[in-house]
């Protein structure tokens, strides 16, 4: 008489499932609190990953709305030390190179200062400058109204004044037109025109545009452009750079700096990255802490259930099944806290996409990563707990009071 030996039963996927919930769904609020810590951890790597992508994708919408074929010509320093100037023909000279499509400038009026009543100390300049500006300024810089009117062949002549957005702020002027006005230099100029923000030429929100003609004969500028502004043919960018210099001023090409708006742009957004690098690192590590705790909720299960354990093996479950019981829980616990975490996250950065007024670009990669970051922290967390639920024997487990 031949006997064959027991085979023990195979648990299925939805076996497993089934068998590894039943710790959460008999104690939800432990659970909850365990997959509490692994949410934030994810939420915290998402929305930093997601809100720096959407910001990113607003740069790169602003560059290009505006362009970035924008370069700027400033006097820099002599070899002395002192400050260069640039020569009187230098914003025509520029003009004559071939690439160049367009060319514009201002210079700074040095003793005008901008008040909006003559009752003001004269300390108080609320740091507003005065410049000459050409007509053609604000189609080279891309600048926009926000009112009134730009100025023009005729009001260039006249005390007329076009503010930046920030100098109308600081001045307390919402609006342009008649009987508006404010003191440059002590004499009462008419604000004709209010600008909105100039991403690529921020010195302009702080400004008080003044034609260039009326600058010489109201206010005694000499005449000389402090920055001349130039649109290059995009295939042509850096050729023109490259030679911007010496074509502004022939004699002294090292008293010249030329620089590109849109690259400050850009390093600015790469300053921000050492800032998500450390706000990554803060996400990691609550990560890690929310992987603690499960491991920690784990252990305690396993000592809270050492009856049913035993129950189990007495039954015919192998030290294999019971390892699987506990290591499906132990990633269920932290599944859950992945995508309960991986969707705060995207609502985060969608709500304050929004409120910024960004596209809202959440990659999926992070979204995925953050996931399967979790799963992994789960199965490190619950392999410890699992092999000591499967080392208990039956007759240990059930003689546990």
């Amino acid at each position: 008489m031949t006997t064959e030996a027991l085979r023990p039963a195979r648990l299925r996927s939805l076996d497993v499932a089934k068998v590894g919930a039943v710790g959460l769904r008999t104690r939800p609020l432990r659970a909850f609190l365990s997959s509490l810590g692994i949410a934030i951890g994810i939420a915290a790597m998402v929305a930093v990953v997601g809100i720096s992508s959407s910001s990113r994708a607003e740069l790169d919408h602003t560059l290009a709305s505006l362009g970035t074929n924008l370069l700027t010509v400033s006097p820099g320093n002599t070899l002395t030390g002192g400050e260069a100037q640039l020569p009187l023909p230098a914003e025509s000279m520029v003009g004559r190179i071939g690439p160049v499509e367009s060319v514009s400038a201002i210079g700074r009026l040095t003793d005008a200062k901008v008040y909006r009543t003559e009752k003001i100390p004269k300390v108080e300049t609320g740091g507003i400058a005065a410049y000459a500006a050409r007509t053609g300024l604000r189609s080279t810089t891309g600048a926009k109204l926000a009112d009134g009117t730009w100025l023009n062949a005729a009001t260039s002549r006249y005390p007329a004044t076009v503010l930046g957005a920030t100098a109308a702020e600081r001045l307390g002027i919402s609006h342009a037109g008649p009987g508006i006005g404010v003191l440059v230099g002590g004499r009462w100029f008419t604000v004709v025109g209010i600008l909105q923000r100039v991403p690529l030429a921020p010195e302009l929100d702080v400004a008080a545009l003044i034609g260039w003609q009326a600058a010489r004969t109201e206010l005694g500028f000499d005449g000389h452009a402090t920055t001349i502004y130039t649109r290059a043919a995009d295939a042509h960018v850096t050729g023109v750079q490259s030679v911007l210099g010496a074509t502004a001023n022939p004699e002294a090409p090292n008293e010249v700096q030329v620089s590109r708006p849109s690259d400050a742009l850009a390093a600015k957004q790469a300053a921000g990255k050492a800032f998500t690098g450390l706000l990554l690192g803060l996400g990691a590590v609550a990560l890690l802490v929310g992987g603690v705790g499960v491991a920690n909720t784990m252990v305690i299960s396993v000592l809270e259930r050492r009856a049913e354990i035993g129950l189990r093996r007495s039954l015919g479950a192998t030290r294999g099944q019971i390892r699987t019981q506990f290591l499906a829980e132990s990633l269920l616990l932290s599944g859950l806290g992945g995508a309960g975490g991986a969707l705060l996250g995207t609502a985060v950065t969608a709500g304050y996409a929004l409120y910024q007024g960004w596209p809202t670009v959440v990659p999926p990669w992070a979204v995925a990563g953050g996931v399967a970051a979790t799963f992994a922290i789960g199965g490190l967390a619950g392999v410890y707990p699992a092999v000591r639920a499967s080392r208990l024997s039956p007759t240990e487990a059930l003689a546990t009071p």
